[in-house]
């Protein structure tokens, strides 16, 4: 926190639950300190903190994760595409430059490389690291973004925004520790666990988003492939006049399945075009 003060203006520190005394060491060295009652997650920590720098009506919002990964001495870096007016959004990606993943253990840099192409995927700018928290975001983007995600794949929920509302974005060559003084890692989460909820968070975002591709398209074929099977259930019956159990069950399956998918489908469909129309009015009033 020392290092980042030499750089900003104002240091603010998310306390999110913790049970030791942060938040109370953070204050002593000038901090500007947020507390969360109880554990809330990492994109619960990003909300307090856009909502903080609106309140303080900063110019440029740099985040940067309090395990110790970040280089402080790195944030003019991440600041002057904003300052120089060539970005909105700047990223602070470790696959730039080969310095960012040499420490980097193999099976987070495969991690890494997979989320963000999943990322990618769904979205107009495509990045090298998605899951990079050393960022920093303009004024305009602070006014402009919001989340709903309160775990880690906040990350990629920010990502989209950007793409949705058309912010100029562009990444800058960071390094990063992986491990402190002593050899222990900086990061305590299981890293099949974590990535695992990434991309179940991500596939969420994706259907919630697009959910007539990705539930109504593959709801009409379920519907179809039992229909189908309703059919030849059918020719069955008028041949032997004996119902095939398994048959009609997997044609019940299937268009309840298909009816299922559909539904939610339209459901997801209709809240998303009523969200964009609220937001629509909401930023035209502003």
């Amino acid at each position: 926190m020392l290092e980042a003060q030499k750089n900003v203006d104002v240091v603010v520190v998310c306390d999110d639950g913790s049970d030791d005394l942060t938040g109370e060491i953070a204050e002593k060295l000038g901090a500007v300190v947020v507390r969360h009652n109880k554990n809330l997650g990492y994109g619960a920590a990003l909300q307090s903190l856009f909502r903080e720098a609106r309140t303080l009506n900063a110019d440029v919002l740099v985040t940067l994760d309090s395990d110790g990964q970040h280089d402080p001495e790195q944030i003019p870096t991440l600041v002057k595409p904003i300052t120089e007016g060539d970005a909105e959004v700047v990223l602070g990606s470790r696959f730039i430059d080969e310095n960012g993943t040499a420490d980097m253990p193999f099976y987070r840099k495969m991690g890494i490389k997979a989320v963000t192409k999943l990322a990618n995927g769904s979205g107009k700018n495509g990045v090298s690291d998605a899951q990079s928290g050393f960022r920093a975001y303009s004024k305009h983007a602070l006014e402009t973004l919001s989340m709903s995600e309160n775990g880690m794949s906040a990350s990629v929920e920010l990502l989209r925004q950007v793409s949705k509302n058309d912010l100029k974005v562009c990444e800058v060559p960071i390094t990063c520790k992986y491990s402190n003084g002593d050899g222990v890692e900086t990061s305590t989460k299981n890293p099949v666990t974590h990535g695992a909820s990434l991309i179940m968070s991500i596939v969420k975002l994706v259907v919630e988003d697009r959910p007539l591709p990705f539930l109504g398209v593959p709801g009409l074929l379920s519907l179809v492939i039992g229909v189908f099977f309703g059919v030849w259930m059918m020719q069955l019956y008028a041949i032997e006049h004996q119902i095939v159990t398994n048959i009609a069950l997997a044609s019940i399956s299937f268009i309840l399945i298909g009816f299922f998918m559909i539904s939610t489908a339209i459901t997801l469909y209709a809240i998303t075009r009523l969200s964009h129309k609220m937001n629509g009015k909401h930023s035209t009033g502003a």
